[in-house]
């Protein structure tokens, strides 16, 4: 074997590679700012968890430190090259550890003392940039003066919160995980090229899917024989169900399970959510779970491919649903999987459908955004099918809107619903045909005698407003289709004549085609409409676009806009001029604190905050009591959760709404 020259790279376990240096570890000047915000620290802190309570053989693996040597004036640096995120915040959770036991326990806050400080001169091990160092120092050392109470730094804000997190009576646990963290150090010699080194590290080709992260997950940690039995048992079948769609059937069971939307843009928010639902996984535990996601990707299939449903009525109303894509399959999956258990019937599994369909259909008519729906319907049927049916209601435009807007309104999805007013099973060989033409020619008539061109401009304009209208719309066979291509009206009667779709066919006894007549046809469709996309009548009005709060979107950090993201909140029915998270957070928990104090202490022992019963570090406090303040530190995603949590715990979340600014709406 030969032995490589500029690079050592040694597994070692993280806390005894950080206790035993005598070196300090220095963040080179052109390394970017520490960036971790608290959703990172909080997977850190439950991962941490997790392996603490599994047994000796389980560790944890944090990836690879890469760091050069750098002698001067006697003492030795470890200059990190890439590493820097990681080590940063596992040095703030131990400081905040040994803050929190120091006076109880001094055996344990000596070990952890060992980790974050050079005994021989008291400084800190790690070293930020020169231009944040002295922030870093102060908080790790726990030296923060009055006058730091209000100033901003991710520092400040993830040490709060490992301090917020960590009780003195789970110090040993937390303790016990960190002692099983490992990583890869590789320490490059003289002659070894940095930067190729690290680009290499972290551009390792084509970067793994959230499914593929997930497979890892599953399997990782088990015997050989282990992973083939889940492999061939069921993680293939789950593959074959889904086929390209698996990303997406990951996505959308946890829609299901969780009740909540799943963020997959900017980062790795199936495969984080997969991990939350599922923090572990024994092999026992994994056999039950992997053959419900097995069942589910069976259901899934036929979802794809409507045709495989064993009933004929269900396989048509699957196949209409396709029309509006996949963003409703959370919902239809758990339909689905309760009736092939008998726990609904064929006609009540109907019915879901219709109505899923009925909401969409509506809310695209009127111009309403259909995008954050399904996680409140999928929470709404935990409740109960009358709670569904409720929620549908809310938020399915009223017959009066959907009639207004099927006058003037671009029919969305028209082949999907002349086939249904018409009781056509399916368009193939069927074109949407416009019976007034979209670019008519100048002698184009429709009572045979006035010609487009002897239109006066706002004639022309009328005609064209209304051309995409419900009114002006034809379903009509390709070869009459043809045929009919910009004839005039009179000429085109007798090519709808020979149509086999009774709403093409009625055109024929219609004797001239104008504004009036598109708008009169218009109001008789639109009343044939509101009868097969009906609305299910619980009396409850339509919610003017509002969003419930349990799908409000997190942000981490606070992106640019923050300060204008909502018009306004609906809390129980009062309307607050609340515009950002911050505020609303605060307004909340004041609230509660008043009106539902036990939620709040129950949700705050249970989260380890954010409100305490003393000001037990520098930073952004609110006082609540004599005896109680709310921590204000905390980024944007941290309180949106809290607000989230918190309202769930007094039960009054399904009564708190935001309604999106046109900023909220375009971040």
């Amino acid at each position: 074997m030969v032995n490589a020259t500029n690079v050592d790279a040694t597994a070692v376990n993280t806390i005894g590679w950080l206790s035993a240096g005598d070196w300090r570890i220095v963040v080179p000047v052109y390394q970017r700012q520490y960036r971790w915000d608290i959703g990172g620290c909080e997977q850190l802190l439950s991962d941490i968890r997790a392996v603490a309570d599994f047994d000796d053989r389980h560790m944890h693996f944090i990836g690879s430190i890469l760091s050069s040597i750098s002698s001067h004036d006697g003492s030795r640096d470890l200059v990190l090259i890439d590493g820097q995120q990681r080590i940063t915040t596992l040095m703030l959770l131990v400081a905040a550890l040994h803050h929190t036991v120091r006076d109880d326990d001094p055996e344990l806050a000596a070990q952890l003392e060992r980790v974050i400080v050079r005994l021989d001169s008291g400084e800190t091990k790690l070293r930020p940039h020169p231009a944040w160092a002295d922030v870093f120092e102060s908080v790790v050392l726990d030296q923060r003066a009055p006058a730091d109470a209000t100033r901003e730094s991710r520092f400040d804000d993830n040490y709060a919160f490992f301090r917020s997190q960590i009780s003195a009576d789970e110090a040993p646990r937390i303790w016990r995980g960190l002692q099983k963290l490992e990583h890869v150090a590789i320490t490059l010699g003289a002659g070894a090229n940095a930067q190729q080194i690290f680009e290499s590290l972290n551009s390792t080709g084509e970067p793994l899917r959230d499914h593929e992260l997930i497979h890892n997950y599953v399997l990782m940690g088990l015997t050989h024989a282990e992973q083939r039995e889940i492999e061939s048992e069921y993680w293939l079948p789950i593959e074959r169900n889904t086929g390209e769609a698996i990303a997406a059937f990951w996505r959308q069971y946890l829609v299901m399970k969780t009740g909540r939307e799943v963020v997959v843009t900017g980062g790795r928010g199936v495969y984080d959510t997969f991990r939350q639902v599922f923090p572990r996984l024994d092999l026992d535990s994994l056999r039950g779970h992997a053959a419900q996601w097995r069942e589910y990707s069976e259901v899934y299939r036929v979802l794809l491919d409507p045709e495989q449903a064993t009933d004929a009525t269900v396989a048509r109303q699957l196949a209409y649903l396709t029309t509006f894509g996949s963003g409703m399959y959370p919902l239809v999956m758990r339909a689905y999987r309760e009736h092939l258990h008998g726990e609904i019937t064929t006609a009540e599994l109907i019915r879901t459908l219709e109505h899923v369909q009925s909401l969409l259909m509506r809310r695209a008519i009127v111009g309403v955004s259909n995008d954050r729906l399904v996680a409140r319907l999928c929470r709404a049927r935990e409740n109960g099918a009358h709670a569904l049916l409720a929620a549908i209601s809310r938020i399915t435009p009223s017959d009066e809107r959907v009639r207004a807007a099927l006058k003037y309104a671009e029919l969305p999805h028209p082949a999907y619903v002349l086939a249904r007013l018409s009781g056509v099973d399916g368009t193939d060989g069927l074109e949407v045909a416009h019976v007034f033409p979209l670019a008519p020619s100048d002698n184009w008539s429709g009572d045979g005698e006035r010609e487009w061109a002897d239109h006066t401009e706002d004639e022309q304009n009328s005609h064209r407003a209304l051309a995409q209208t419900i009114g002006n719309l034809a379903l009509l066979e390709e070869d009459l289709a043809v045929r009919a291509f910009d004839l005039s009206f009179r000429a085109k009667k007798g090519v709808f004549a020979r149509s086999a779709v009774a709403t093409t066919t009625e055109l024929a006894e219609i004797d001239a085609w104008n504004t009036a007549a598109i708008t009169a046809r218009s109001a008789r469709l639109a009343e044939r409409f509101v009868e097969v996309w009906e609305r299910p009548a619980v009396g409850l009005i339509d919610d003017d676009g509002l969003t419930p709060i349990l799908d409000a979107v997190r942000r981490r950090g606070w992106p640019r806009g923050w300060q204008r993201e909502w018009d306004y909140v609906e809390y129980r029915g009062e309307h607050w001029e609340v515009h950002d998270v911050k505020y609303l957070f605060n307004r909340v928990f004041k609230r509660l604190w008043a009106d539902s104090r036990d939620a709040v202490v129950s949700y705050c022992a249970r989260r380890g905050g954010p409100v305490y019963g003393a000001q037990s570090w520098n930073g952004q406090w609110d006082r609540l009591d004599d005896d109680h303040y709310l921590y204000m530190g905390w980024d944007s995603s941290y309180m949106l959760t809290a607000v989230q949590g918190v309202l769930e715990e007094a039960g009054i979340a399904p009564e708190v709404f935001v309604k999106y600014s046109y900023i909220g709406n375009a971040m």
